[in-house]
């Protein structure tokens, strides 16, 4: 099975920047989709963001739009979550996926591979 690992959360101050590393490890086709969701404690697993296989698309979720960018270097096997202007609402653990196919998608669901996690604290 194709793993994942997140890195880069950490304890920062609302209007700072983070970025999250996705380093994927085992056999992957550079063609599938990727994406970031995020789950606070007590809720649900929320959508942010997700790249398409080849990297021309992507997708955000509104409460992340224009502050967040997602991205992907699949000779490294990576994918990043670039987040600016960071609220308390944005606390949360930050999940990357991977799916098998190439668009992106908004739904947990349509994604098979999944990291451990990276804690995103945002304090005001």
């Amino acid at each position: 099975q194709v793993q994942l690992v997140e890195s880069g959360g950490g304890l920062v101050q609302a209007g700072d920047s983070l970025r999250l590393s996705c380093a994927t490890s085992g056999r992957t086709l550079s063609n599938n989709a990727k994406a970031w969701f995020r789950q606070a404690p007590g809720k649900e697993r929320e959508f942010v963001a997700a790249i398409s296989g080849s990297g021309g698309t992507t997708v955000y979720a509104d409460s992340v739009k224009g502050r967040f960018t997602i991205s992907r270097d699949d000779a490294h096997k990576m994918v990043y979550l670039e987040m600016n202007s960071l609220k308390p609402t944005d606390t949360a653990v930050y999940f990357c996926a991977r799916r098998r196919f190439t668009t992106a998608t908004m739904g947990p669901a349509d994604y098979t591979y999944w990291g451990q996690g990276t804690q995103v604290t945002v304090s005001s």
